[in-house]
């Protein structure tokens, strides 16, 4: 979507769902950050954005048209980019493991990981704010 795009007018109700939707990610990248999770453990397979995730696809489909829809494509391809990215990491350093350094893979992998995935959030949630599409 370019800045030249033509949008038609969200419905408010729906700009409230996308802000509901970039909280629980908040959510889920926050309880990794402070808790005994990963931040993409918690961001991955934890239930605030596995919910988050769930309602940017039922919901998409209304937003089609608006500057709304490129924060639901964003929001779901930073979860599904992020878990392919996980599940690289973790096949890349799995044989490494043998001589230790796939420990390091992991670890140095999934945190450039979490960072990114708090970069995306936050870039998008930024962008919703104020009411700006984003570039997915």
């Amino acid at each position: 979507m370019t800045e030249s795009t033509i949008y038609r007018d969200p419905d408010p109700s729906l700009v409230t769902w996308s802000h509901v939707t970039y909280a629980l990610h908040a959510v889920g990248l926050a309880l990794g950050a402070f808790g005994a999770a990963s931040v993409v453990g918690s961001f991955l397979f934890g239930w605030p954005s596995i919910i988050a995730v769930i309602l940017n696809y039922v919901k998409r489909g209304e937003a089609q048209g608006t500057w709304l829809e490129s924060h639901f494509t964003w929001q779901i391809r930073t979860f599904w980019f992020a878990m392919l990215w996980a599940c690289t990491i973790f096949i890349a350093g799995l044989p490494l493991t043998l001589i230790l350094v796939g420990f390091a893979i992991w670890g140095v992998g999934l945190f450039l990981l979490g960072i990114w995935a708090i970069y995306r959030i936050t870039r998008g949630w930024v962008a919703l704010r104020d009411h700006h599409a984003i570039a997915a």
